[in-house]
C-alpha cells in the first residue's frame, strides 16, 4: 500500500464521483487506481501525490474527465515509460492522445532557458497541444511544481520562477484560467522578488484580520441597503494577490497605503440596469474618490471585459474599492473569451490569434456545457490548422504554413541555405524533400556547395513547396540564372556579327546605347533571348539614323493617330514607340520622347534620370509626347516597392491588398534582410490613379512600413 497517499485516494475518488457522476467518474477513477499501482511498483510516491494535486486543481477548473485522468496518468508514470497502445486499448484513443500531447509540450519547458523567443515558445505550446486541454494540464502541473520548491536551491527557485513569469503566468491569463494565474505569479514572485515579497506580504499580514473585519462591515452595510431596495445581490470581498499589488504599486509608483484597491469588494447582481443602481447606493453611501470611477459597461476594454470600477472614502475615512457586474459579466472575466492577455501583456493584436484564442477560452467552460453533450468535432481537431512550429537545430523556433516542406524550411531560415538544400532530417532521421513537417519537430538541412535548385520545386503537383515565400525565391533565382544564360549566348552573339562585320574593336557599350539599352548586360540578354535582331546591331555599328518623314506635316493635319504604347509624340505621325524600362511612365506622368537610333521613339516620364542626365548633343533627340487615350484595354506596367517587418503570411496579404484592386501582378521579387523583408512587384495598371489606391492598401497591411512607386 501506498501508506503516504493511502489516506488521499478514497476523498478523491468520491470528489470524482460527485463531480462527474457514476458513469464519467469512472475514466479519471480507473485512471486514479492505475497510476497508484504503477506509481507504487516503480516507488515513484512522491509523483503521484503531485500527480494528485494537479488533478484536484483541474476539477477545480471544471475540467472534463479525461483531463483529469492524463494528468493522473502522465505525473505518475515517466512518459518513455507509457505503452501508448496499452493505454489506447485500456482508457481509449482520447486519453492516448493527450498523452501524447503532453509528452510534446513537455519539449518546450527545456527550451526556455536558450533565450528563445517567448511570444513564439506560447504559440508552440498552443499549437503542439492539439487539445487545450493539454494546456491546462501543463499548468496544472507548474502549480504543483512551484509549490514543492519552498525548499529547495535559491538558484533553482529563481530559476523556475523566471520561466514562469516568463512563460506559464501569461499563458494562463490568456487562457483565462484566473485562479492558476495568480498562484502561478506569486510563487514566480516570491522565487524571483524574495525581499519584495516578503516586504508586501508582511505589509498584508499585518492589516490582515483588521481588514477583514472591515470588509465584513461593508458587507453587511451594503446587502442591508439593498436588501431593502429590492434588489438579491452576491457580495464578496475580492482576495488581493502579492504579485498584482506589487505591479500597481510599481505601475502608478505609489507606496502600498495609498492603494485604494487594498480594501475591496465585488457586488454581482442580476442585470445591467441593477448595476448602475447598485453604483448610485455606493456613492450615496461614501463619498466617490476623484478620478477613481471607470464605466467598462458602456465602454468596455479593448479585450471586452465589462464591470463598473468604482473608489470611495469607506467607512472610517478609509479607501475602498467597489467593483458591479452582472453574472454573466463575472463569469465572461473569470473565463470567457476575452482576449485578456493582451491587454495585461501590451502586445500589438494579433486578430487571427486572438480569434482561435477567444475560441479556446469557451472551451474552458467544460462543466457546464461539455459534461451535458459530446465535445464537439471542433475541440478534438487541431488548433492552429494553418501553420505549424518546428525547431531548428539550435533550438529557435520556425513558424510555417500548415503543409510545408524541408525545403520550405531551409528557404524560411536563409536563401542560399534553400538554394542548396539537398537533403533534410528531422528529428535525426533523413526524410525526402517533399516529406510534410509537423509540430514540434526539429529539422536540419543537408546542403550543397553550390546553389541549385530544381524546376521540379515549383510544380505543385510535386508537392515539394507550400511556401508562398519560397516559391517566390526559387522564381527568382531562375530569373536570375536564365538572365545569366542569356547574356552569354547574347555575348556570343555579338562577337559572331562584329566578326561578320570585321567590326571586333567596336565597343560593346556604344553598340548597347545605340541601341537603346544603357547598361550592357541588358542588351547581351536581350540579344540572347532574340529581342535584337542581326540588322539592327549592324545598323548600331554602322551608324545608320532610321529613315526621316521626307515633308514635314502640315499646319492643318489631324492629330496622330494613338500609338500602340497609348502615346503621341508630337509633330511626327505613325512611328513606333516604346515605354521605357528604366521609369515605367504611367498617365497622367508628364513624359517626353527620345529618338533611338534603331527602335524608334523610347518614351520616359520628364523626370528620369536617364533624361535628366542626357548630354547637349543627345538632347536634341528629345521630342515632345503626351498620352493619348489609352483606356483600360492598354494596361502600362510599373513598379511598386515594399519595406516590411518580415513575417508568416506578409508576401500573401500583399498580393491579396493588390488583388483587391484587381491589379495584375506580372513579376515579383523578395530578399529577407534582418528583421525587415524588401520586395518589389511589377503591376499592370491604366493610370497612375491605379498606382495610388494600390498603394494606399498595401500600406493597410499590418506590418508595412513603406510603399512607393518606383
Amino acid at each position: 500500500m501506498l501508506s503516504s497517499t493511502a489516506h488521499d485516494v478514497a476523498p478523491f475518488e468520491a470528489e470524482l464521483r460527485a463531480a462527474f457522476g457514476a458513469p464519467l467518474a469512472q475514466a479519471p477513477v480507473r485512471a486514479l487506481q492505475f497510476a497508484r499501482g504503477a506509481a507504487q511498483a516503480a516507488g515513484r510516491e512522491e509523483a503521484f501525490e503531485r500527480a494528485l494535486a494537479a488533478a484536484r486543481l483541474l476539477l477545480v477548473q471544471g475540467a472534463d474527465p479525461e483531463t483529469v485522468a492524463a494528468a493522473l496518468v502522465s505525473q505518475s508514470i515517466p512518459g518513455k515509460d507509457l505503452d501508448m497502445e496499452a493505454i489506447e486499448g485500456a482508457f481509449g484513443a482520447e486519453l492516448a492522445g493527450l498523452l501524447k500531447g503532453l509528452a510534446r509540450a513537455g519539449r518546450i519547458e527545456s527550451l526556455n532557458a536558450t533565450g528563445t523567443d517567448v511570444e513564439q515558445l506560447r504559440k508552440m505550446l498552443l499549437a503542439i497541444a492539439e487539445d487545450v486541454r493539454v494546456v491546462l494540464i501543463k499548468l496544472a502541473e507548474r502549480v504543483v511544481y512551484l509549490r514543492s520548491l519552498t525548499k529547495s536551491e535559491e538558484a533553482v527557485r529563481r530559476a523556475a520562477g523566471i520561466q514562469t513569469l516568463e512563460l506559464f503566468a501569461p499563458l494562463a491569463n490568456r487562457l483565462g484560467v484566473s485562479d492558476l494565474k495568480w498562484e502561478l505569479e506569486d510563487f514566480a514572485f516570491r522565487y524571483t522578488e524574495p525581499e519584495l515579497y516578503k516586504r508586501i506580504a508582511q505589509l498584508l499580514d499585518e492589516k490582515r484580520s483588521e481588514r477583514e473585519a472591515y470588509i465584513q462591515r461593508v458587507i453587511e452595510l451594503l446587502q442591508r441597503e439593498l436588501k431593502q431596495m429590492g434588489i438579491p445581490t452576491t457580495i464578496q470581498g475580492r482576495p488581493k494577490h502579492i504579485y498584482s499589488i506589487w505591479r500597481k504599486m510599481r505601475g502608478k509608483n505609489v507606496a502600498f497605503e495609498n492603494l485604494y484597491d487594498i480594501r475591496a469588494v465585488r457586488v454581482i447582481v442580476r442585470n445591467v440596469r441593477e448595476c448602475y443602481t447598485v453604483l448610485g447606493v455606493v456613492h450615496d453611501l461614501w463619498t466617490p474618490i476623484e478620478g477613481e470611477f471607470d464605466d467598462y459597461i458602456a465602454n468596455p476594454k479593448t479585450n471586452r471585459y465589462q464591470s463598473l470600477h468604482t473608489a470611495v472614502l469607506g467607512p472610517e475615512g478609509k479607501t475602498l474599492e467597489v467593483q458591479i457586474r452582472t453574472e454573466e459579466m463575472h463569469q465572461h472575466s473569470e473565463h470567457g473569451v476575452a482576449a485578456h492577455w493582451r491587454y495585461k501583456e501590451g502586445r500589438r493584436a494579433d486578430k487571427a490569434f486572438d480569434a482561435k484564442i477567444a475560441w479556446l477560452r469557451q472551451v474552458l467552460a467544460w462543466k457546464s456545457e461539455v459534461l451535458d453533450a459530446e465535445v464537439p468535432g471542433k475541440a478534438k481537431r487541431g488548433l492552429f490548422e494553418d501553420t505549424i512550429y518546428v525547431l531548428t537545430p539550435q533550438g529557435r523556433v520556425v513558424d510555417l504554413p500548415a503543409g510545408s516542406t524541408p525545403i520550405d524550411f531551409a528557404y524560411h531560415v536563409h536563401t542560399d541555405l534553400g538554394h542548396r538544400c539537398r537533403g533534410a532530417k528531422v528529428d535525426g532521421q533523413m526524410v525526402p524533400l517533399d516529406y510534410k513537417l509537423a509540430n514540434a519537430q526539429r529539422v536540419e538541412i543537408m546542403a550543397a556547395k553550390e546553389a541549385r535548385p530544381s524546376r521540379d520545386w515549383l510544380a505543385k503537383d510535386q508537392g515539394y513547396l507550400a511556401s508562398p515565400r519560397a516559391m517566390a525565391k526559387v522564381r527568382a533565382w531562375f530569373r536570375h540564372e536564365d538572365f545569366e544564360k542569356d547574356v552569354a549566348t547574347g555575348r556570343a552573339a555579338l562577337d559572331k556579327e562584329l566578326h561578320r562585320l570585321g567590326a571586333m574593336n567596336q565597343p560593346h557599350e556604344a553598340i548597347a546605347a545605340a541601341c537603346g539599352y544603357p547598361k550592357l548586360e541588358e542588351f547581351l540578354a536581350a540579344l540572347g533571348r532574340g529581342e535584337i535582331s542581326s540588322r539592327q546591331v549592324e545598323i548600331a555599328v554602322r551608324g545608320e539614323a532610321p529613315a526621316q518623314p521626307s515633308t514635314p506635316l502640315p499646319a492643318s493635319h489631324p492629330l496622330p493617330q494613338k500609338a500602340s504604347s497609348g502615346v503621341l509624340v508630337l509633330g511626327v505621325n505613325n512611328i513606333a514607340t516604346m515605354i521605357a524600362k528604366c521609369c515605367k511612365p504611367v498617365p497622367p506622368d508628364p513624359i517626353v520622347g527620345f529618338v533611338t537610333r534603331t527602335r524608334g521613339v523610347m518614351v520616359h516620364r520628364a523626370d528620369c534620370a536617364n533624361v535628366t542626365g542626357l548630354g547637349e548633343e543627345q538632347r536634341e533627340r528629345l521630342m515632345p509626347a503626351e498620352w493619348g487615350k489609352t483606356g483600360d484595354e492598354a494596361p502600362f506596367s510599373a513598379d511598386v516597392e515594399v519595406v516590411a517587418i518580415d513575417r508568416q503570411g506578409l508576401l500573401r496579404d500583399i498580393t491579396e491588398a493588390i488583388a483587391r484592386e484587381r491589379i495584375n501582378v506580372t513579376a515579383m521579387n523578395t530578399l529577407s534582410r534582418g528583421a525587415h523583408a524588401f520586395m518589389r512587384f511589377t503591376v499592370q495598371v491604366a493610370s497612375a490613379e491605379a498606382i495610388g489606391r494600390v498603394l494606399r492598401q498595401v500600406k493597410d497591411v499590418p506590418g508595412v512600413d513603406t510603399a512607393r512607386r518606383l
